[in-house]
Order: C-alpha cells, then sequence, then structure tokens
C-alpha cells in the first residue's frame, strides 16, 4: 500500500512546480497563447522578410488632390477626411466617400483614437478605430475610422473662441482641445478694449469620451507675453515672446482650480447658465477658474522656446537664447541644470536648413541629431569614477553617401587653364545626398532614414532601413518618382508599407503608395527609375494611376 500511495505523491509534486512556474511566468506576462506573444512572433517574420534581398517595394498606385492628404494606420485621407481610403490593398479600395462639406463644417484637426488593450468599454463600437476630429463650428466629433458615419458629437463653445488644434495630453487616455490665440479686432485694439484671456483648453478623458474641464490662460495670471501653450504627459507648457519656458503641474492645476466637475449630455445650471453639457448652444462650462499663479516645477529660457525633456536620469535639451548660437544644443540634467560632460552638441555644418535634435522615441534615452550629411545617435551614462555627473557619448553614426562627390576649388581646363571657385558648396547642396527625414517604426524596431540628391530638375530620392540598436544599413527602397527638394514632403514607413506625400505649387497634392513585394521576378521592375506604362482607373469619381 505504501509504494502505491508515494507513487501518486511524487509524480504530482513536479506537476505542481510547474504549474507555479506556468502561473508566475504567465503573471509576468510570459504566456504562449497571449495575442500578444503573437503578435510579436509575426512582428519579428515580417521583420526578417523585409530585410530579405529578394522582398522589395512597388509602387503599387498613386494618387492626386488639391485639398491636403493625411495618412493614419493604413488610411489615406483625402477632401478634408471626406474621402477615405485603404493602403493595404494592391488596389485602392475606398473605404468611405462623403458629400462635399461646406465651409462650416471644414475639419481643422483630427486625431486617431484606438481601443486600450485589456480594457473593457461601454461601447461595442469603441473596440474598433474611430477619428476625433474639430471643426471650424467649434464641433467635436467622433468617427468611425472605417465608415466615417459620426459616433458622438460635442458642441464645444460659441463664438466667444475658435477651437483650432488637437493633442494628446497621454496619448490615447487624455486629450486636448487648443483655441487659437484670443485677439480683438483692431477696432476694439484702437478704442482701448483690453482682452486677457489668451487661450482655452478643454481636455477629455477618451474611451469613453467624457468632460474633464476648460480652464483660461490668462495674462493676468501668467503675464503679457504669452505666445503659445500646450499640456504633455501631465505638464502645462507656456511659452514667452523672450525664449522663456515655464512649466507646470497640470494635474494639481485640475484639482486645486476646480470648481465643479460635469459630464456630458447631463443638464446644468451653473453661473447664470442653464442647459445640457456639450450641447449646442451651450457647449461646455468653464469650470476651471485659475485664480492665482500655480507652483512653477521648472523654468528655462531657449532660442524659439525649443526646449525637450527625456532620457534617463532625466535631461533636457534647449538652444542658449541668442541668434548666434542656432544650431548649438545644450544637453543639461533636469535635476540640477548642471550641463552633462560632452553636453553641447554641434554639427559644425555649412546649410540653408538648420540641423535638428531629439530624443529618441524608442524609450531608451537616447538622442537623435540630424545634420545634412550625418546622423548621431547619442546616448547618456555614468562618469567613470563619478555616479553623480553624466556624459553625452555617440552610440553610432550614420553617414550620406557622397563617395561621388568632389567638391574642388580649384580645377583645370582641358587647355590647361587654373580656374578656382569663388565659393564652396553647401553642406545640403541639392546635388550632394542630403538627410531630409529620420523616423522610428516603433512596431519592427527600425530606424529609417530618408535621403535626397538633386542634379537640376531631377530629385531621386531612397528610404533606408537601419537596425535600431547599431544603426546598420539593412534594405535601402528607392523612391521612383521625382523628388522636388523645394517642395513639402511626408514619407511614412509603416510595417509593409511606404507612403509619400507630396505638396506642389498651387496646393497640388500626390500620394504614392508601395507595398512590399517578395517576387523575385519582379526586381527589375520595383527598383528601376525607368517610365513604366500607367494605367489609369476612375473610383468613387476620382482617379487613380498603377504601374
Amino acid at each position: 500500500m505504501c509504494p502505491q500511495t508515494a507513487a501518486p505523491t511524487a509524480s504530482r509534486a513536479p506537476r505542481d512546480q510547474n504549474v507555479y512556474r506556468f502561473l508566475t511566468r504567465r503573471a509576468h506576462g510570459f504566456y504562449a497563447r497571449d495575442a500578444g506573444v503573437s503578435h510579436r512572433k509575426n512582428l519579428g517574420l515580417l521583420r526578417k522578410i523585409i530585410c530579405q534581398e529578394s522582398t522589395k517595394f512597388k509602387n503599387v498606385w498613386t494618387t492626386h488632390s488639391a485639398s491636403p492628404i493625411a495618412y493614419e494606420r493604413g488610411r489615406i485621407y483625402l477632401d478634408n477626411y471626406q474621402c477615405c481610403i485603404s493602403s493595404i490593398a494592391q488596389e485602392p479600395r475606398i473605404l468611405y466617400q462623403k458629400p462635399k462639406c461646406s465651409k462650416s463644417e471644414k475639419i481643422e484637426d483630427a486625431l486617431l483614437l484606438e481601443c486600450p488593450l485589456g480594457e473593457m468599454v461601454p461601447s461595442p463600437s469603441d473596440y474598433k478605430s474611430s477619428l476625433i476630429v474639430l471643426t471650424v463650428r467649434n464641433w467635436l466629433l467622433r468617427l468611425s475610422a472605417d465608415s466615417g458615419e459620426v459616433l458622438e458629437k460635442i458642441y464645444l463653445a460659441d463664438s466667444y473662441c475658435k477651437f483650432r488644434y488637437l493633442s494628446w495630453d497621454t496619448p490615447q487616455e487624455v486629450m486636448v482641445v487648443k483655441s487659437a490665440q484670443n485677439k480683438l479686432p483692431a477696432a476694439a485694439r484702437q478704442a482701448g478694449i483690453q482682452e486677457s484671456v489668451l487661450f482655452y483648453l478643454a481636455v477629455f478623458q477618451v474611451l469613453p469620451l467624457s468632460f474633464i474641464g476648460m480652464l483660461e490662460i490668462n495674462k493676468k495670471i501668467f503675464g503679457n507675453s504669452v505666445t503659445d501653450v500646450a499640456v504633455s504627459n501631465g505638464i502645462l507648457i507656456v511659452m514667452y515672446s523672450m525664449g522663456l519656458v515655464r512649466l507646470y503641474n497640470f494635474q494639481t492645476i485640475l484639482e486645486q482650480f476646480m470648481e465643479q466637475p460635469f459630464d456630458l449630455g447631463h443638464e446644468f445650471n451653473w453661473n447664470g447658465q442653464a442647459g445640457v453639457v456639450g450641447k449646442y448652444p451651450f457647449g461646455l462650462p468653464r469650470n476651471i477658474k485659475i485664480t492665482d499663479t500655480p507652483p512653477l516645477l521648472f523654468e528655462t529660457s531657449s532660442l524659439e522656446n525649443a526646449f525637450q525633456i527625456g532620457g534617463y536620469p532625466w535631461h533636457y535639451i534647449i538652444t542658449p537664447n541668442k541668434r548666434k548660437h542656432k544650431g548649438i544644443f545644450h544637453i543639461c540634467s533636469l535635476k540640477d541644470n548642471a550641463l552633462a560632460k560632452n553636453g553641447i552638441q554641434e554639427m559644425k555644418c555649412c546649410s540653408l536648413e538648420p540641423d535638428w535634435i531629439y530624443f529618441h522615441p524608442d524609450m531608451s534615452g537616447r538622442i537623435i541629431h540630424v545634420g545634412p550629411n550625418l546622423i548621431k545617435v547619442l546616448k547618456l551614462k555614468e562618469v567613470k569614477n563619478n555616479t553623480e555627473q553624466v556624459e553625452v557619448a555617440e552610440d553610432f553614426t550614420i553617414v550620406a553617401n557622397r563617395e561621388n562627390c568632389v567638391n574642388n576649388t580649384v580645377t583645370v581646363t582641358a587647355s590647361g587653364r587654373v580656374v578656382k571657385k569663388r565659393f564652396n558648396l553647401l553642406d545640403d547642396d541639392p546635388e550632394q545626398e542630403t538627410f531630409k527625414i529620420v523616423d522610428y517604426e516603433d512596431e519592427l524596431d527600425f530606424l529609417s532614414t530618408v535621403a535626397v540628391t538633386q542634379i537640376g530638375a531631377d530629385g531621386r530620392a531612397h528610404l533606408d532601413i537601419h537596425c535600431n540598436e547599431h544603426g546598420i544599413l539593412l534594405k535601402s527602397i528607392p523612391l521612383l518618382e521625382s523628388w522636388d527638394v523645394t517642395y513639402s514632403h511626408e514619407v511614412y514607413f509603416d510595417k509593409d508599407l511606404v507612403l509619400h506625400i507630396e505638396q506642389k505649387p498651387n496646393r497640388r497634392f500626390s500620394c504614392y503608395v508601395y507595398q512590399m513585394v517578395c517576387d523575385t521576378a519582379k526586381d527589375d521592375e520595383c527598383s528601376s527609375h525607368e517610365k513604366n506604362e500607367r494605367l489609369f482607373c476612375k473610383k468613387g469619381g476620382r482617379i487613380f494611376e498603377y504601374t
């Protein structure tokens, strides 16, 4: 009997340990059947496929528009968001086409809203992507991203202010609607009438869309020289004309100065006003009244108010507030304002377009500094034998291909005459390969760059994909259309898609869609700059070009 009873006990012990290990791993996010694990594996496979030599990107179709073109997560928006086209299919598929809107219904700004993972939402429609849009008449609408159907409608305010901008305080959680700067008409100013309110901010929680509060940025509280405001990551950022930047805790402002909370759709009778919150004609109550200067978190002075926070430990980047220092960046500790070792970064380039610097969006704490022919990825690290000090060190660099560029100041003609040039080429001269765009593909962990060379009227661009960790070049994708450096350009690299939006003079916009193909027989067709046969078709009253 004893062996028979002992055997099951012995066999159960390892099983119990395995179950414990499994539950512990699952609590930490290690679960083989979890959707996130499958998604990560699929992205890993896609990353490997993109890096294969046989994988190319083909220009599958092109369209043109007389109004701006926007792109969000596989959807291309035209005609002021009245037309939405899927960029996923090899042929353009119109998701919805709405009638042309009047000027009073024009959309001023838009944000894509996506359902947060692992959270319950009140309505089944909330699980699908939607578009938050702001109209010229102060209406805030939530539209279905796939059908354009109006899901929610909120009236913000009457004519006392004009709301123009949408932004995230916390991405996909807290949204801020900002007004244009409040200015009196010239006749009112000449009559001596004073306007103390500079901006209005309305703050919302999203999914479900709920009203947090509306507040004024008043010159009596913040000063006369305020030029702009923003809310980001729980911080109210106030910018001044003399280059001063001040930071305040926005959560503290809400807690200290909110007079009364209000819910959308509920009736209210407050401060002599009666109506329904978020309904026409009453809109939203200004329920946050800042009556005294909030506690100051931080202030600094920077040229053109350029100011960024990031890194680990926390640092900030500024340009000293003098015109002669343009192009010089100081990286300082947020804790004590101490300049980091090697914290003065300067490209020492001579170019028409300035270099730019920013914290890497991959949350690694690194810094990207982009010049005409050089990209530096920098990192913050402790100084040896001094844990209190941080130094800026080079992680890796990406250099433009200028092997064929010859910039001799002295040349000899065929007859033997010596000719001296009176000037040197600029570092961003169009005839030399120059970096125009640097971006980060977060799902595939790629760093992408767009470099351009223009000789005469013919400009050529290519999108290069680099390893985000070490900067190694993994793939180069030629963009077949001519690139004019005097036009405005946007390039999106989104997993298996490359999208190029170009703005030409006289408000002419073009959108070029490239998709990944793995057929080796099409290599020459995908990468050749020679003119291929173009086919045209008409869908929804719009003309599309195919290769």
